[in-house]
């Protein structure tokens, strides 16, 4: 293919993508207010999200003070093979 080939062959493409990320995003938006149940709603998930941040946060304390602990019985494994050798 040539170059101006090339050039409208991208141009259809990021077209065909701008049209279609547009025509999504008018689908998403509403002009409506919330109800009651969709604030409702809204503060369960921002309760659930921070919920499931803690606990991410808390495993990966667990995971970093297992790996410390595992890091330190190498080592303490490598000092030992290190004075048998000598």
């Amino acid at each position: 293919m040539n170059r101006k080939t090339n050039a409208l062959l991208a141009a259809l493409v990021a077209g065909t993508f701008a049209s279609v990320s547009a025509a999504s995003f008018a689908q998403t938006t509403s002009d409506a207010p919330m109800t009651h149940a969709d604030k409702k709603a809204a503060k369960k998930q921002a309760e659930a999200d921070k919920d499931a941040a803690v606990a991410q946060a808390k495993a990966d304390k667990v995971k970093t003070e297992s790996q410390s602990e595992a890091n330190e019985a190498a080592a303490d494994a490598k000092l030992k093979n290190a004075k048998k050798a000598q």
